[in-house]
């Protein structure tokens, strides 16, 4: 392959509005979750807020204003705070792989054990009005919430267990899609860096012939206000 066609390295790419809707903690914002195989970035085009991190390193918060650049590695749990108007460019490593499931919430142990149950306390309705799909995207963020909570109170105890054991969970959660993500990745990140390498090798040969095969492409968003963890997304079809 010469030629990759999807943004550059294979990525996918939303623009989001984080949630405003207050929390128990009286923080607006989105769910707190972790990806297992890609990292995501945040370019900030407007407003103001804040995203909380937990790792085994501990808690962090990292404030998020206009023309901050942030991102992180897989295994991050990360919850989105709105302090007003917040609206992010979000960067995906591994375009595909999160819509295909690459990325677990923090519900409390009860809802992790099982596969059917946290599909269950994650998913939203089908057929639903916008008022239905806000109202049970805002229950599973704060059923999240309160996972998230406790994470964090037992990292700063000094505890590490709760946060081994989410992450024990959360890839026994996602283990069957393994295969699947497997296949989008070798089209995807794996594509790209391939025809890289083939470039590389025709630059050496002194080949220009693989630069008639440029193209173009320009896209909108194939979905708009889609409910998302954080927040609502303008979602673009860049496989």
């Amino acid at each position: 392959m010469d030629q990759y066609e999807g943004l550059p390295g294979g990525i996918g790419v939303s623009r989001l509005t984080v949630y405003d809707w207050p929390a128990a903690d009286g923080l607006r914002g989105g769910t707190p979750h972790l990806h297992l195989t890609c990292s995501e970035g945040y370019a900030v085009t407007g407003g103001r807020g804040a995203v909380q991190t937990l790792t085994t390193a501990g808690f962090r918060q990292t404030p998020l204003t206009p023309g901050a650049l942030v991102w992180f590695t897989p295994g991050t749990i990360h919850r989105l705070v709105n302090e007003g108007d917040l609206t992010i460019n979000v960067l995906m490593q591994n375009c595909g792989l999160p819509e295909a499931g690459d990325a677990v919430l923090t519900l409390p142990p009860r809802l992790l054990a099982d596969p059917d149950v946290y599909r269950a306390a994650v998913a939203l309705p089908a057929d639903a009005t916008d008022a239905e799909l806000a109202d049970a995207a805002r229950r599973r963020r704060d059923l999240a919430l309160e996972g998230f909570t406790a994470l964090r109170e037992a990292a700063e105890a000094g505890d590490p267990e709760p946060l081994a054991a989410f992450h024990r969970a959360a890839v026994a959660l996602v283990r069957p899609l393994a295969a699947r993500w497997r296949e989008r990745w070798r089209a995807g990140a794996a594509a790209a860096a391939e025809a890289t390498a083939a470039q590389l090798d025709r630059v050496e040969r002194a080949d220009a012939g693989y630069l008639a095969g440029a193209t173009v492409r320009a896209e909108q968003p194939a979905a708009r206000g889609r409910f998302g963890m954080c927040g609502r997304l303008d979602v673009y079809d860049v496989a």
